[in-house]
């Protein structure tokens, strides 16, 4: 029998590795940036074309390849960052594996052109599938530039794979961040389709976040400084009131490398305790220097993981320290009025004779001994009760009031219910104000509530004929607003509200590259907003029916960003997106007081739409109760 185990050739073997390195254009822009890194450069230039798909390009001015260096680089295993495993345990560079430009030519058309500061002449190399198709000197400046074209073009199945356009931008975009943002003093650029869409100069930290997320962050950030025999911790952090509900801008750096790690975001998060509202994210650029041998960075191809020799140490650690700078900058929670019982204002009641006087309170208060009705025991003055009576019994007549009855036939004409306990005694229960239903023999809570009403200001009660209907307000109130938004970018668009005063809108670069793209599609929805150069725009005019949103109109043209962002992964229609997530952005919120009116209008525009029973992304807008099922629930 023939032998059955081979050699797989090295373009079999190039390809295979690709699978875990190269999974998408952005992991083509991390392993080309970090190189750069590595070289030494000052100044690094990302150029991109159809979101990566057609041209990867990365300049430097590094310190560039000899011919032999530059040939070598390609072969897998061949690094210049490591010699022996010992070095895996003292890595300061961001590469070492050796495996990205072997992978990246697997699967792409690769050209470099290289040139050491010492050298007159540079190399170039055209390297497809593997196979090193040219190498020549060349005139070229000195660094290296590499440019990658047409990726996964021998694996027709993977390019496939690859989202649309906007989805694999965002990847290249984050990416690019992330570098950009471990080497605030290197200059960064960065263009797509021939437009430049950053450009990030050289400068501090502060600058760098900045430069990134715009010029509203600034006022926004907190300082961050702590060092201790084991680690060193700088940085910044967000105030409280600066916080996002999708998650993006939330940074780890170990040693200069980009990790993600769920275990040290929640040290972090749990730093702000009650100053962050529910299933929000606060934005942090930490750094934390630790020593190379107390980590281990070999874990995953992407190496975006790493472990901790004590990672409970660091957690205690990170939480404290960023505790210590909210509190060092008195970031300390504010009461919410409008939340807070003990400051709302007390209900309207009608103006009733005074409380000595009432019938209800002479009635209520009763006495010690536990008779029917109350009068002072010697007192001089009960004949001027009587009279006062009278007095307030006159100046409510022709009114439809209930009469006055005495204690004690009031007490003989009320039905009692009898409640035995399980020892055999009992206790008696009487229809009152406080109680009116006790005598419904039709079992529902009352039958003059038919009217919604809320609980906990989240979900709306409503009876119908087999029991009673519970509604999540929130979903009810997105299903509405996706139906109605997504009608309005597929038929008429939705009137404008002209502003008295337009407002200017500074965005950070790469929103305001997807707010671009997405424009039309945002002025039908009832904004008007033009590009005023740069990263701003001017806002002229807003729709004119917000719904119940009470978010102001910048912050809700931002969260409406950050939800399309949010939904690019889920490769939906841009008009899609757009109505969804300007229906999550506008919805009514959880804990939003609703009259009833408003609660019967919630509930017949739920039940108008073509699809009640969901919410956009997928929440029950309501569920039902049978009185059967309830029932039970007693027995």
């Amino acid at each position: 029998m023939a032998d059955l185990i081979q050699l797989l050739p090295d373009s079999v073997a190039n390809q295979i590795a690709a699978g875990e390195v190269v999974q998408r254009p952005a992991s083509v822009v991390k392993e080309l940036l970090e190189n750069a890194v590595d070289a030494g450069a000052s100044r690094i230039a990302l150029i991109v074309k159809d979101a990566g798909k057609t041209l990867i390009q990365v300049s430097d001015n590094g310190c560039g390849m000899s011919e032999t260096d530059a040939r070598m680089s390609f072969e897998r295993h061949a690094t210049s960052k490591i010699r022996d495993a010992k070095d895996l345990f003292n890595i300061r560079t961001m590469g070492f594996r050796g495996e990205a430009l072997a992978s990246i030519a697997a699967v792409a058309q690769v050209e470099m052109r290289t040139r050491r500061q010492s050298d007159e002449l540079g190399t170039r190399i055209v390297v497809e599938d593997s196979m090193v198709k040219v190498q020549e000197p060349c005139q070229c400046p000195a660094g290296t530039s590499i440019s990658v074209k047409n990726l996964f073009y021998n694996i027709p199945a993977r390019r496939n794979f690859l989202k649309g356009e906007p989805v694999e931008m965002r990847h290249i975009l984050d990416e690019f961040q992330r570098v950009a943002l471990a080497n605030p003093d290197l200059q960064f650029s960065l263009h797509h389709n021939e437009q430049q869409m950053m450009f990030l100069p050289e400068g501090n930290l502060r600058q760098r976040i900045v430069k990134i997320f715009g010029d509203p962050v600034n006022k926004k950030l907190v300082p961050v400084q702590e060092e201790t025999d084991i680690l060193r911790i700088n940085g910044f952090v967000g105030k409280p009131d600066y916080f996002k509900k999708n998650r993006g801008e939330q940074f780890f750096f170990v040693n200069n490398r980009f990790i993600k790690s769920n275990y040290l975001h929640h040290a972090v998060v749990s730093a702000y305790e009650d100053l962050l509202p529910n299933d929000t994210h606060p934005l942090y650029v930490l750094f934390l220097d630790i020593d190379p041998s107390r980590i281990d960075i070999n874990v995953h191809p992407t190496k975006q993981e790493i472990k901790f020799d004590d990672e409970k140490l660091v957690y205690n650690y990170l939480k404290v320290t960023v505790r210590h700078a909210l509190g060092a900058h008195n970031i300390t929670p504010t009461l919410d009025f409008d939340q807070e019982p003990a400051f709302q204002p007390a209900p309207f009641r009608p103006m009733m004779p005074p409380e000595q006087d009432s019938p209800d309170t002479v009635r209520k208060m009763g006495n010690s001994a536990g008779t029917g009705s109350y009068r002072p025991q010697n007192d001089p003055d009960a004949p001027r009760h009587e009279s006062n009576l009278r007095n307030w019994q006159r100046a409510f007549e022709g009114l439809d009031l209930l009469p006055i009855i005495p204690i004690e036939e009031e007490e003989a004409q009320r039905p009692a219910q009898t409640i035995e306990s399980e020892s055999g005694g009992g206790f008696e229960l009487r229809p009152s104000a406080d109680n009116p239903a006790l005598d419904d023999s039709a079992g529902s809570f009352s039958k003059a509530r038919k009217e919604p009403y809320q609980i906990h200001g989240q979900y709306i009660i409503s009876q119908i004929k087999s029991g009673f209907m519970l509604i999540d307000q929130q979903a009810a109130s997105e299903r509405i607003l996706y139906e109605f938004y997504l009608d309005a970018l597929q038929q008429q668009p939705i009137a404008t509200q002209q502003a008295l005063f337009p407002k200017n809108l500074e965005l950070s670069p790469a929103d305001a590259a997807l707010l671009r793209q997405i424009l039309p599609e945002i002025n039908a929805l009832g904004f008007e907003v033009a590009e005023f150069g740069g990263n701003a725009f001017v806002l002229h005019g807003t729709p004119a029916d917000l719904g119940s949103s009470s978010l102001s109109e910048e912050a809700l043209l931002q969260q409406l960003l950050d939800q399309y962002k949010e939904n690019l992964e889920m490769q939906l229609g841009v008009k899609e997106n757009i109505a969804r997530s300007m229906a999550r952005s506008a919805a009514l919120r959880r804990g939003q007081n609703l009259s009833p009116a408003e609660m019967q209008e919630l509930i017949d525009r739920l039940f108008a739409c073509a699809i009640p029973y969901k919410s956009p992304g997928g929440r029950n807008c309501f569920v039902t109760f049978d009185l059967d099922e309830l029932k039970k629930k007693f027995d």
